[in-house]
Protein backbone atom coordinates (compact mmCIF):
# COMPACT_ATOMS: atom_id res chain seq x y z
CA UNK A 1 0.00 0.00 0.00
CA UNK A 2 1.19 3.62 -1.12
CA UNK A 3 0.74 6.39 1.38
CA UNK A 4 0.31 9.60 -0.04
CA UNK A 5 0.59 12.66 2.44
CA UNK A 6 0.07 16.12 1.08
CA UNK A 7 1.06 18.93 3.76
CA UNK A 8 -1.85 21.45 1.73
CA UNK A 9 -5.70 20.66 2.61
CA UNK A 10 -6.75 22.46 -0.51
CA UNK A 11 -8.14 20.15 -2.32
CA UNK A 12 -6.91 21.91 -5.69
CA UNK A 13 -3.40 22.46 -4.47
CA UNK A 14 -0.24 21.64 -6.74
CA UNK A 15 1.06 19.31 -3.48
CA UNK A 16 -2.12 16.91 -3.80
CA UNK A 17 -1.71 17.36 -7.98
CA UNK A 18 1.98 16.05 -6.83
CA UNK A 19 1.04 13.06 -5.00
CA UNK A 20 -1.39 11.84 -8.03
CA UNK A 21 1.49 12.06 -10.56
CA UNK A 22 4.21 10.34 -8.20
CA UNK A 23 1.17 7.85 -7.24
CA UNK A 24 0.72 7.36 -10.73
CA UNK A 25 4.56 6.92 -11.69
CA UNK A 26 4.87 4.42 -8.66
CA UNK A 27 2.77 2.19 -11.11
CA UNK A 28 0.23 -0.86 -9.37
CA UNK A 29 -0.59 -0.39 -5.87
CA UNK A 30 -3.37 0.13 -3.69
CA UNK A 31 -2.84 4.17 -2.81
CA UNK A 32 -4.48 5.76 0.36
CA UNK A 33 -4.71 9.46 0.88
CA UNK A 34 -3.74 10.50 4.22
CA UNK A 35 -5.93 13.10 5.61
CA UNK A 36 -4.05 15.70 7.95
CA UNK A 37 -7.28 17.87 8.93
CA UNK A 38 -6.76 17.38 12.33
CA UNK A 39 -7.25 19.35 15.70
CA UNK A 40 -4.12 21.39 16.80
CA UNK A 41 -1.71 19.59 18.84
CA UNK A 42 -1.84 20.28 22.11
CA UNK A 43 -0.93 18.60 25.54
CA UNK A 44 -4.01 19.23 27.95
CA UNK A 45 -6.51 17.79 24.89
CA UNK A 46 -4.20 14.89 24.65
CA UNK A 47 -3.89 14.37 28.36
CA UNK A 48 -7.90 14.69 28.52
CA UNK A 49 -9.21 13.05 25.52
CA UNK A 50 -6.32 10.84 24.74
CA UNK A 51 -5.35 10.66 20.97
CA UNK A 52 -8.44 11.60 18.34
CA UNK A 53 -9.77 9.17 15.85
CA UNK A 54 -8.18 10.77 12.93
CA UNK A 55 -4.51 11.14 14.25
CA UNK A 56 -4.99 7.43 15.18
CA UNK A 57 -6.34 7.02 11.67
CA UNK A 58 -3.56 8.43 10.15
CA UNK A 59 -0.43 6.67 12.31
CA UNK A 60 -2.54 3.67 11.45
CA UNK A 61 -2.40 4.46 7.59
CA UNK A 62 1.02 5.15 8.06
CA UNK A 63 2.29 1.79 10.42
CA UNK A 64 0.57 0.00 7.44
CA UNK A 65 1.83 1.29 4.36
CA UNK A 66 4.80 -0.58 2.09
CA UNK A 67 5.71 3.11 1.13
CA UNK A 68 4.89 6.58 1.75
CA UNK A 69 5.05 9.97 -0.11
CA UNK A 70 5.05 12.90 1.49
CA UNK A 71 4.42 16.76 -0.60
CA UNK A 72 5.30 19.48 0.93
CA UNK A 73 4.55 22.76 0.21
CA UNK A 74 6.72 25.66 1.73
CA UNK A 75 4.67 28.58 3.07
CA UNK A 76 6.79 31.30 4.14
CA UNK A 77 9.80 29.52 3.47
CA UNK A 78 9.33 26.62 6.01
CA UNK A 79 7.30 23.46 6.29
CA UNK A 80 3.32 23.96 6.23
CA UNK A 81 1.52 23.96 9.70
CA UNK A 82 -0.65 21.05 8.68
CA UNK A 83 2.29 18.87 8.17
CA UNK A 84 4.41 19.62 10.83
CA UNK A 85 1.10 19.64 13.60
CA UNK A 86 -0.03 16.23 12.10
CA UNK A 87 3.78 14.50 12.29
CA UNK A 88 4.15 16.13 15.33
CA UNK A 89 0.46 14.01 16.48
CA UNK A 90 1.77 11.20 15.46
CA UNK A 91 4.82 10.96 16.99
CA UNK A 92 3.06 11.20 20.31
CA UNK A 93 1.02 7.97 18.77
CA UNK A 94 1.73 4.24 20.40
CA UNK A 95 4.88 2.57 18.99
CA UNK A 96 6.54 4.75 15.86
CA UNK A 97 4.71 4.64 12.71
CA UNK A 98 7.19 6.20 10.42
CA UNK A 99 10.22 3.65 11.71
CA UNK A 100 12.08 2.20 8.35
CA UNK A 101 9.19 3.16 6.16
CA UNK A 102 10.44 3.98 3.17
CA UNK A 103 9.61 7.58 2.18
CA UNK A 104 10.41 10.26 -0.54
CA UNK A 105 9.69 13.68 0.26
CA UNK A 106 8.66 15.72 -2.86
CA UNK A 107 7.26 19.34 -3.05
CA UNK A 108 5.78 22.14 -5.46
CA UNK A 109 5.69 25.50 -4.72
CA UNK A 110 4.63 28.54 -6.80
CA UNK A 111 7.94 30.21 -6.04
CA UNK A 112 11.78 29.62 -8.14
CA UNK A 113 12.87 27.32 -5.32
CA UNK A 114 10.14 24.79 -5.64
CA UNK A 115 9.90 24.65 -1.90
CA UNK A 116 13.46 23.36 -1.17
CA UNK A 117 13.60 24.74 2.14
CA UNK A 118 10.09 23.07 3.46
CA UNK A 119 11.47 19.67 2.01
CA UNK A 120 14.71 19.72 4.08
CA UNK A 121 12.58 20.83 7.15
CA UNK A 122 10.45 17.78 6.46
CA UNK A 123 13.33 15.09 5.90
CA UNK A 124 14.98 16.80 9.43
CA UNK A 125 11.25 16.03 10.93
CA UNK A 126 11.20 12.34 9.66
CA UNK A 127 14.75 11.99 10.34
CA UNK A 128 13.70 12.09 14.19
CA UNK A 129 10.81 9.75 13.61
CA UNK A 130 13.15 7.62 12.13
CA UNK A 131 11.50 7.06 8.18
CA UNK A 132 13.91 5.48 5.99
CA UNK A 133 14.51 8.85 3.87
CA UNK A 134 14.61 7.53 -0.11
CA UNK A 135 17.64 9.94 -1.09
CA UNK A 136 17.81 10.65 -4.97
CA UNK A 137 17.57 13.96 -7.45
CA UNK A 138 15.28 16.44 -6.03
CA UNK A 139 11.71 17.06 -7.23
CA UNK A 140 11.19 20.61 -6.61
CA UNK A 141 8.47 21.72 -9.14
CA UNK A 142 8.68 25.44 -9.07
CA UNK A 143 6.39 28.08 -10.59
CA UNK A 144 3.96 25.18 -9.98
CA UNK A 145 1.11 27.03 -11.47
CA UNK A 146 2.81 26.52 -14.74
CA UNK A 147 3.75 23.51 -14.33
CA UNK A 148 0.24 21.13 -14.07
CA UNK A 149 -2.41 20.78 -16.51
CA UNK A 150 -6.13 21.36 -16.03
CA UNK A 151 -6.16 18.10 -15.37
CA UNK A 152 -3.68 17.99 -12.72
CA UNK A 153 -0.62 16.52 -14.71
CA UNK A 154 2.69 17.64 -14.69
CA UNK A 155 3.54 19.17 -17.84
CA UNK A 156 7.59 19.16 -17.58
CA UNK A 157 9.16 16.38 -18.57
CA UNK A 158 11.97 16.67 -16.51
CA UNK A 159 10.13 16.96 -13.23
CA UNK A 160 8.18 14.18 -14.83
CA UNK A 161 11.34 12.30 -15.72
CA UNK A 162 12.78 12.91 -11.96
CA UNK A 163 9.63 12.26 -10.20
CA UNK A 164 9.56 8.22 -11.97
CA UNK A 165 13.09 7.88 -10.84
CA UNK A 166 12.30 8.41 -7.29
CA UNK A 167 9.19 6.11 -7.62
CA UNK A 168 11.39 3.58 -9.17
CA UNK A 169 13.74 3.80 -5.94
CA UNK A 170 10.68 3.67 -3.57
CA UNK A 171 9.52 0.53 -4.93
CA UNK A 172 13.05 -1.00 -5.16
CA UNK A 173 13.37 0.07 -1.33
CA UNK A 174 10.31 -1.94 -0.42
CA UNK A 175 11.46 -4.94 -2.49
CA UNK A 176 15.00 -4.42 -0.56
Amino acid sequence: MLLTISGSLREGSYNRMLCRVAAEAFGPAKVVVGDLDLPLYNGDLEQAEGIPAKVQLLADQIAGADAIVISAPEYNKGISGVLKNALDWVSRTEGNAFAGKPTVVVSAAAGRTGGETAQFMTMACLLQLQAQIISGPAVLVAGASKEFSDAGALTNDRYHDTLKTRMAALRAAIKA
